[in-house]
């Protein structure tokens, strides 16, 4: 212990250099939609809430687009009761998902990590035009009376690539674009606008679709006109895709706060 003490200070070698910490960044204090906000946030806010609104004016004017499909594969019999018809209904309907909505989801899953956020949903949006504009041009002169298993397999391929698209990222990418004190409150608005999107699109495509008094069938040249719209909503989210929406793979929940206290430290 004498020894020890005998030697001097500055013979005693440190284990390490001393590490001088580095100044407290200040903690940010604007608040939710200031002008501050707007300037660092407004564009991401933007992007999401505009593409969870155009994707959900195309997913539920597709979930009334079964109406016009059930009675061309169930048989309607007069001696079929209420209850016999919803069974047919719901296993209609149950195949539907088994075969598109279901699998979209998990081929989600499966790239969501190796090829991205942006790229699904721009996928997703692009083959959902393509599905719309091949259902909607030449519904007048086909569909209309040749609701087939091709017409099925077109509209099952909707809900494929709605899900494995922007059904899905349209909730993913708010909740990891922004900081841990807005995440919650911007994937709320994005998401309240997205449902402002579902009832225009099901009160504008139940116009479309509701069945002339003559004919007991919707006017074909409405059901066009939705159906292309559609096409042109999918394509405007596409472009909404490719333009403002930032790609979050591969970033942490923290890579977003410390990108965050960067700006307020250099601003």
């Amino acid at each position: 212990m004498k020894k020890v003490l005998d030697v001097p200070m500055s013979e005693i070698a440190e284990d390490s250099p001393i590490r001088l910490k580095p100044p407290a960044l200040p903690h940010p204090s604007y608040p939710l939609l200031s002008k501050r906000f707007l300037r660092r946030h407004g564009v991401d806010l933007f992007c999401c809430a505009a593409t969870w609104f155009l994707v959900d004016v195309v997913f539920y004017s597709s979930n009334l687009l079964q109406s016009q499909i059930y009675h061309r594969f169930i048989k309607d019999n007069n001696d079929v009761n209420g209850y016999k018809l919803a069974f047919k209904v719901a296993r209609f309907q149950a195949i539907l998902a088994i075969s598109s909505t279901i699998p979209g989801y998990w081929v989600t899953v499966y790239f969501i990590d190796r090829i991205g956020r942006v790229k699904i949903q721009m996928l997703g949006f692009l083959f959902m035009a393509l599905v719309y504009f091949a259902i909607g041009i030449p519904y007048k002169y086909y569909w209309s009376e040749n609701i087939s298993v091709g017409f099925m397999a077109l509209y099952s391929l909707s809900f494929f690539f709605s899900n494995f698209g922007p059904n899905t990222t349209t909730f993913i990418v708010p909740a990891e674009l922004f900081p841990a004190r807005f995440r919650s409150t911007c994937h709320g608005i994005a998401g309240a606008v997205g449902k402002v999107g579902a009832i225009i699109g099901t009160i504008g495509f139940f116009w479309a679709s509701r069945n002339e008094k003559d004919s007991g069938k919707p006017n074909p040249v409405r059901m066009t006109v939705a159906l292309v719209i559609l096409g042109v909503v999918c394509l405007v989210g596409l472009l909404l895709t490719y333009f403002l929406t930032r790609e979050t793979m591969g970033r942490s929940l923290e890579d977003n706060e410390i990108y965050e206290d960067e700006l307020i430290y250099n601003t």
